[in-house]
């Protein structure tokens, strides 16, 4: 749930004839979501969104899953990765998958994205480990920078520009449900409520429409629909909109923005929660805080059994305190039907210490998470045994 925004022209009133200074029709497009029942936006094009030029052949866009790998705390040895592909598309590597997401890195070496991509399947969610630049869309230009989270509502069309020498590098969650601010966090009129560890200043939409009206030539655009990637070609640029009002937009909302909970004994994963994808997952933010302050606290976390989840942490700065052997850049899985907790000795050196300056992301599944064979290059095959 965001709120409402708008930008550039729009006619008082929806569904009016709105006209050019040549007296031509803009085209109007209603997104929404849930049917018509969920949050919307309309959208103002100045050339009919409908007409496609050319439709080119699907070519297959999937992954394997790692067969017969059982059930077992895992790490993935990600943090030397330098690159994973070129393109956009080619460096999108599917580690971990269910009924409900999909789990991946993104690093290219040479950034390039000719093309427009649009993701028909799911609602994003891209974390910016390394990199800055623009995410351009038909809802304008979004700039993003490291440690933003971009969330990118389904069949949203976008580009993305990167700034800078720095190679961008990218932790991507595709989801079949809407990625939304926490549910507990708002009113009932959908407003973030005093207590929540962020608020409406801090969700940051697009913030100005590109100007496309000199372009020539066709435009390719990508549209990933079921376990393909769908060719499509424009004889104008999509992004061709001159405004737009609604609730539903990317935004950006960054990690060092998240307020942190803390109280006098150690608070559960919940208070770092971020994000939520009713019915398949959450996401949650570790940020520098506060330690406990009760005389007898212990800040390392208790152990536990997540009956019900599975939990994804990906580590991007600092040094997790209740781990050992883990760099920034990697991943944990640790499984529902089995217990975790605490490296030996994490406890006891936690005692007494009075904050924390870790960073990481965290993705609690509410389905079984499968790895896929792009999995085993990265396996660390001692990690279950690494509590002895």
């Amino acid at each position: 749930m965001t709120y409402y925004y708008r930008l550039g022209k729009i006619p008082p009133k929806r569904h009016t004839q709105f006209r050019n200074d040549s007296g031509e029709l803009y085209h109007e497009e209603l997104v929404s979501s849930l049917g018509f029942s969920g949050v919307y936006s309309n959208i103002y094009h100045k050339n009919p969104p409908t007409n496609v030029k050319k439709v080119g052949p699907s070519t297959p866009y999937s992954y394997k899953i790692l067969k017969d790998y059982g059930l077992k705390m895992t790490h993935l040895k990600t943090s030397g990765i330098n690159y994973t592909g070129n393109d956009f598309l080619e460096s999108r590597v599917p580690l971990m998958v269910n009924s409900s997401c999909i789990i991946s890195i993104c690093y290219p070496d040479q950034f390039s994205m000719p093309y427009i991509f649009k993701n028909a399947d799911g609602d994003e969610m891209i974390y910016v480990y390394e990199g800055q630049g623009n995410l351009n869309s038909q809802f304008g230009k979004l700039p993003f920078k490291k440690g933003d989270y971009i969330v990118i509502p389904r069949t949203t069309m976008y580009q993305i520009e990167v700034e800078g020498e720095i190679k961008p590098k990218f932790l991507i969650v595709e989801s079949k449900a809407p990625i939304e601010t926490v549910g507990r966090y708002r009113n009932e009129l959908g407003q973030l409520l005093e207590h929540s560890p962020y608020c409406e200043r801090d969700l940051h939409p697009p913030i100005e429409i590109n100007d496309y009206s000199d372009h020539k030539g066709d435009v390719e655009m990508k549209i990933k629909k079921g376990d393909a990637l769908h060719q499509y070609f424009y004889g104008y640029h999509p992004f061709d909109i001159v405004g737009w009002d609604g609730f539903l937009y990317p935004y950006t909302f960054s990690i060092y923005d998240f307020e942190p909970i803390t109280g006098r004994i150690h608070q559960p994963p919940p208070v770092h929660q971020t994000f939520q994808a009713r019915g398949a997952f959450v996401v949650c933010s570790f940020v520098p805080r506060l330690f406990d302050y009760h005389p007898l606290s212990i800040p390392a976390p208790y152990n536990h059994s997540n009956i019900d989840s599975d939990e994804v942490l990906f580590y991007t700065e600092g040094e997790f305190m209740s781990r050992k052997g883990i760099d920034t850049g990697s991943f944990t899985l640790h499984p529902g039907g089995i217990p975790h907790g605490p490296h030996p000795g994490t406890m006891e050196k936690s005692i007494g210490k009075k904050e924390t300056k870790e960073y990481a992301v965290m993705v609690d599944t509410f389905a079984p998470l499968h790895l896929t064979e792009n999995c085993l290059p990265y396996l660390d095959e001692e990690y279950p045994y690494s509590w002895q």
